[in-house]
């Protein structure tokens, strides 16, 4: 069969879908990834075919897809930054609440993320090339549409809490609670409108949000459950390209924390180079191994560096977790999952959106500690570490999370339920 994969242009949400990209190529079917031109490289890198959809108009003096989020809606990132998704303030859910997180969503994220003259290049490929299967992340709704207007069976791929399907699932019931006027649904106007615009033919179901099926590559005790079908894979690491440095080939002569937060620069407007400096005074004078995973914005913003940690570029974390008794980080999905394969205790540093509740699930489980990255000093952050370190009760949780994730199935052993599925769903 023909499958299409679709990703935003960011290497963190298209290296997921990596290892689901492999098996169904290593399993005879032809594959194809469209996304942004700025992605082509990384697919091709891979070994995969790229499918670069030139959408003109679409960039903002040709910035990077993820800058073009953060700089059309700031306003709006924070109103979903400060959402509680945890759901532990119900306050928060109120449907007032929750058609304006549905009004900021739409125009300001998805319509933003899938502009129009992407998905008009998106549809006239898959109408020329005829895919059975579109795989699409969460990002990426452009893949259902096109899946809709060619009538092909499509999936919707995650990688973390599936928090805004748990939101949208909460305004569908509280609209079912509404008179029928007063029944607002952003959404789905923007879907519909969508497909009448393409001339398809298929009307707006909640299946262009749902997917058919959810393929979910979180490991199941970390998932939400929201009684949806699922296809739940295991998570396997990608990091690139990669080359192991020559220290990191040696035994760690103390215990090693590794400190990473990510590329964005949502990140960095709460973790830059002077607090980076602070938390690694911080840790200088305990008995560790610190390896701080720095980008360029970050390192030149450092100041002294203590003897005990290595300030570093690029390591691959699928081979430099395994050999920590920590992981500090702010939530980003490679970084938790890599850290659950290997059964790494975290500290998470909950910057908003989904990574609240994978912090606080992770206390549930007992594998690691999380909190409130506006809250974060360096003497909040050297207890947290101490704790984790010394207690064996955090790398015993983290070793139950390991287990569950080994024992789940591979992408290679989920072709044919996926194949399945396909040949049921497609028209």
């Amino acid at each position: 069969m023909r499958v299409l994969l679709t990703s935003l242009a960011h290497s963190t949400h298209w290296h997921p879908l990596i290892p689901m990209a492999w098996a169904l190529r290593t399993a005879g079917h032809e594959v194809r990834v469209a996304s942004l031109p700025e992605l082509t490289d990384t697919i091709t890198e891979c070994g995969l075919t790229a499918v670069p959809i030139d959408a003109p108009g679409w960039s903002i003096d040709d910035a990077p897809a993820v800058a073009i989020l953060e700089r059309i809606h700031e306003e709006s990132f924070t109103y979903l930054r400060d959402f509680d998704f945890t759901g532990r303030d119900r306050g928060q859910w109120t449907w007032e609440r929750l058609v304006g997180l549905e009004e900021i969503v739409v125009p300001a994220h998805n319509a933003v993320m899938n502009k129009d003259a992407l998905l008009d290049e998106l549809v006239a490929f898959a109408r020329s090339w005829r895919p059975d299967l579109v795989i699409w992340e969460t990002y990426t709704q452009a893949g259902a549409i096109a899946a809709a207007a060619v009538g092909a069976a499509h999936a919707r791929f995650i990688s973390g809490p599936d928090v805004t399907m748990r939101v949208r699932q909460e305004f569908l019931r509280q609209a079912r609670a509404r008179p029928v006027e007063h029944r607002e649904d952003p959404t789905a106007e923007w879907l519909g409108w969508t497909l009448d615009r393409l001339g398809c033919d298929a009307g707006f179901s909640e299946e262009l949000v749902t997917g058919q099926w959810t393929i979910d590559s979180t490991a199941a005790s970390t998932r939400l459950d929201l009684g949806l079908p699922t296809v739940p894979v295991r998570f396997v690491p990608y990091n690139g390209p990669a080359v192991v440095p020559d220290w990191l080939r040696k035994p760690a002569e103390r215990p090693r924390v590794c400190l990473t937060f990510g590329v964005s620069e949502w990140i960095t407007a709460f973790i830059d180079g002077a607090a980076i400096t602070n938390l690694l005074e911080a840790l200088a004078e305990l008995d560790l191994e610190i390896i701080a995973t720095l980008n360029a914005g970050q390192r030149a913003q450092l100041g002294t560096v203590p003897d005990n940690a290595r300030v570093v570029d690029f390591v691959p974390l699928n081979d430099l977790l395994p050999t920590c008794s920590v992981v500090v980080h702010h939530g980003g999905i490679g970084t938790k999952a890599t850290a659950e394969l290997h059964g790494v205790p975290q500290i998470i540093l909950a910057f908003g959106m989904d990574t609240a509740v994978m912090g606080d699930r992770l206390e549930e489980l007992g594998a690691g500690l999380s909190m409130p990255v506006t809250d974060l000093t360096g003497a909040a952050l050297r207890e947290k570490v101490v704790r984790v370190v010394n207690e064996r009760s955090f790398a015993e949780g983290a070793r139950r999370i390991q287990r569950e994730m080994r024992e789940t199935r591979s992408p290679n052993d989920v072709v044919p339920e996926i194949e399945k599925l396909t040949a049921q769903r497609r028209r």
